[in-house]
């Protein structure tokens, strides 16, 4: 009875959660006297989005693209290198060293060497999305693949589980916690590198937008483009919880 109960309040308490702190930004900060060119009220960003809503969703899309190519690219790269380290484990003790340095890289110095391999286009936005996706997945897709137990190893060996069998029937089935974990932070991740490389080389997208904005001090159209990267890498998190929902019902 008391989890029933606690169902709705869980879906209530987020949403006013979210609505109070919008009041206290509307009506305290101006009380506080906080001026709106530096912090707009929520009303002030939504007529942004009413007056220019066609300049925000054109430069949306190519984040977009951006944010989802490089979240694909990324985690589809770590997964299949987790797999090959997994697989053969003098891979991994010869290249994973290697991966851990260059993680240690800061993504803004890395970014502007991206962009000089790959030029301005839109290929470099997504590589930096997709770097930033990596490394977190590729670390847990190797915990989740080796976190079979001795015994369900034994089993599979005492009923000739060929290697690939195993890995598919057994590593695989066992290592999506795993990887779902790191998809839902690679939802914001991949966002963030889209943005990020478009602040250092693009004249489009939300991140050229926020760098545009903050030069020219057009706070409502920061606070709109930077509501926008939110919106989106939100989105983005729904959907990988409803795919794991999906995914996570049928292995059970």
């Amino acid at each position: 009875m008391s989890e029933a109960i606690a169902r709705p309040w869980n879906s209530i308490l987020p949403v006013a959660g979210a609505l109070s702190v919008i009041v206290a930004w509307q009506f305290l900060l101006p009380l506080a006297g906080v001026p709106s060119y530096i912090v707009p009220t929520p009303t002030e960003i939504a007529g942004i989005f009413a007056k220019e809503s066609a300049l925000l969703w054109r430069n949306f899309w190519p984040t977009l693209q951006e944010a989802l190519l490089g979240f694909a690219l990324g985690n589809g790269v770590a997964v299949l290198l987790a797999i090959i380290f997994v697989w053969n484990r003098y891979v991994q003790a010869a290249y994973f060293p290697v991966i851990l340095f260059l993680n240690t890289i800061p993504i803004l110095a890395l970014a502007p060497i991206i962009i000089l391999i790959f030029g301005l286009g839109q290929m470099p936005k997504i590589v930096i999305a997709a770097v930033i996706c990596f490394f977190p997945t590729l670390v847990n897709m190797i915990r989740g693949l080796e976190s079979v137990s001795s015994s369900e190893k034994e089993l599979f060996r005492v009923l000739s589980a060929s290697k690939w069998e195993t890995l598919w029937r057994l590593r695989l089935p066992r290592s999506l916690p795993f990887l779902f974990s790191s998809l839902r932070i690679a939802t914001a991740t991949a966002v963030i590198g889209a943005v990020v490389g478009e602040w250092i080389g693009s004249d489009k997208g939300l991140g050229a937008m926020i760098i545009q904005a903050t030069f020219n001090y057009q706070s409502g159209r920061l606070y709109a483009a930077i509501t926008l990267c939110s919106m989106l890498a939100i989105a983005f998190f729904l959907v990988v919880v409803a795919v794991e929902r999906v995914v996570m019902r049928y292995e059970r």
